[in-house]
């Protein structure tokens, strides 16, 4: 897997099997066809949901989200009357008029400035059922045609109320044939989720794991869980995030598909919350074995992707203190 996770046009291989001229010619060329319009997500990136309602937070527009963030992940699809399927409907009178050709817009700039935009499916109430092959190829079919319809780069995986990797992974196989090597996938399971290997969600993670960007567990709204060395840690603590990140790390992913996912502000999240300063200090533990609490993992990982928060619209309410404070630190890793 390499560092993005998204497929490039390797031309330095061509360099090496060309002249320096044919090579620029073939540059040329994939500029003038799009083949490598498409940014590549940051070796270390932030990934941030954009709210499409209005829970208390501070309403945004995709243009107000700090270019802290590298991949915006839009919340939420909804699921449809057909199994598996989904659809997106942008909330514009909740967003204070916000309309789908600004939307559409914002997207574009977003992408012109290096970021990627996700539709995200699911969250903590959304149900989509992906259980059987018929249902497997809708999802992909209507995943697809939201990306077509309104440029997202791909989709983000938030179902918190179960899924079926058999299938699932079959829909996500199918739409990166569709999408192409430059689609993004992340997911962003819960922390019981990716306790172990044999479960569901992390199953499927490991499943896609060649198309896969990032898994951005939810260390929030959890309690407490198991660390990779068999001992519980609390939710709340620098130990929790780099003890439960070791699972994922020791299980399959590779550094590079490990993010860790935290409230922007105590009003986000019913628990879990940290202060920008413990996500640094798991980050720098996990990357350079420095900072680290109780636990200390038996090596380090400065592959690591990067970390993500719920929400946009919640750090905005805070000041922006979250990106202001983890990003510039994910993206000097």
């Amino acid at each position: 897997m390499n560092s993005t996770h998204r497929r490039r046009p390797r031309l330095g291989v061509l360099i090496g099997t060309f002249t320096t001229a044919a090579a620029l010619a073939v540059t040329g060329l994939l500029a003038t066809t799009g083949s490598a319009s498409a940014a590549a997500v940051p070796a270390h990136a932030v990934t941030g949901y954009w709210q499409n309602f209005d829970n208390g937070a501070t309403v945004q527009e995709l243009a107000d989200v700090p270019a802290d963030y590298d991949i915006v992940a839009v919340a939420f699809a909804d699921a449809t009357a057909t199994p598996g399927a989904v659809d997106f409907t942008l909330d514009s009178a909740g967003l204070g008029g916000y309309t789908e050709d600004a939307f559409k817009a914002d997207i574009k700039a977003k992408q012109a400035a290096g970021k990627s935009v996700v539709i995200s499916i699911g969250g903590e109430k959304g149900t989509v059922s992906v259980s059987d092959a018929t249902s497997a190829a809708a999802f992909a079919d209507s995943v697809y045609g939201l990306m077509q319809e309104y440029g997202f780069d791909g989709v983000d995986i938030d179902l918190e109320n179960g899924l079926n990797s058999t299938y699932m992974s079959q829909a996500l196989k199918s739409l990166a044939t569709k999408a192409g090597g430059d689609l993004v996938l992340t997911m962003a399971p819960q922390t019981i989720d990716m306790q172990s290997t044999s479960g569901e969600y992390f199953k499927t993670a490991l499943a896609v794991k060649d198309i896969l960007t990032v898994v951005n567990m939810q260390y929030y709204n959890s309690g407490s869980m198991l660390g990779c060395d068999g001992k519980v840690y609390s939710q709340g603590s620098v130990d929790f995030l780099t003890a439960l990140a070791c699972i994922q790390l020791e299980g399959g992913l590779d550094p590079s598909q490990v993010g860790i996912g935290v409230p922007a502000s105590s009003s986000a999240a019913g628990g879990g919350y940290v202060s920008p300063s413990v996500v640094n200090a798991a980050l720098d533990c996990l990357t350079k074995g420095t900072n680290c609490g109780s636990f200390k993992p038996s090596k380090t990982y400065p592959g690591l992707r990067g970390a993500m928060t719920w929400s946009t619209n919640w750090d905005a309410a805070s000041g922006n203190a979250w990106s202001s404070a983890v990003g510039p630190h994910v993206h000097q890793l």
